[in-house]
């Protein structure tokens, strides 16, 4: 419990003294204004953030020695709402950053390069250019399933290899980690791009902050 109230503290502390304000920014972009590097940096640490939450809030072990959560539906969110590099860096070191946070040092470089690079390559999947998202083109569903595909792929792959040669875990329970972790990926597509979908809706220049 306590692990879950420091994660959430961290995201408010880290909205608060980044001083990031999504109106502010949204203002900016429609004005054709360069986003500061400050403010880059700021909207990277709350999405670091989120995705420090999405993971410890809630968590369910797992053979292989580790844990299920949320952190896909968080990634995912941002590699279909932002940039590629910013899926990397908050995909990659929220996970990294939650597991040392929730007991599981261990884990942390291999959540990192799994987790980072699966908001790496999912982002590139479906990524726009500010031509397409001026005029309001949506990812055509074929990207949409090719990402879930290679999420899963990256994910429930990346724990298996890794936990089996690097964690030396044992290639039987590496294997036993597989199916949490293509539901988990495959949830974390889906609930993403739903929720990429409304906060763009609801606030369409979002797209265009990174």
């Amino acid at each position: 419990m306590l692990k879950e109230i420091f994660a959430i503290l961290l995201f408010f502390m880290t909205v608060r003294y980044t001083n990031f304000k999504i109106p502010k920014l949204g203002d900016r972009l429609m004005e054709k204004k360069r986003t500061s590097s400050a403010l880059c940096i700021a909207l990277i640490a709350v999405l670091t953030a989120v995705v420090v939450v999405f993971t410890i809030v809630v968590k369910i072990p797992t053979p292989t020695k580790g844990y299920l959560n949320l952190a896909d539906l968080a990634i995912c969110f941002i590699a279909f709402t932002f940039s590629p590099i910013t899926a990397f860096i908050a995909g990659g070191l929220g996970t990294c950053l939650a597991d040392i946070i929730s007991g599981y040092p261990q884990w942390a470089p291999i959540s990192f390069l799994v987790h980072g690079l699966e908001g790496l390559l999912v982002s590139m999947i479906v990524r726009r250019t500010s031509e397409q998202v001026r005029e309001g083109f949506k990812v055509p569903a074929y990207r949409v399933i090719l990402a879930m595909i290679i999420c899963i792929v990256v994910v429930a792959g990346g724990y298996f290899v890794l936990g089996a040669t690097v964690m030396s875990i044992g290639w039987g329970a590496a294997a036993a980690g597989i199916p949490g972790n293509v539901a988990q990926a495959g949830i974390g597509v889906v609930a993403g791009y739903a929720l990429s979908r409304s906060v763009i809706k609801a606030y369409p220049p979002v797209q265009g902050l990174l």
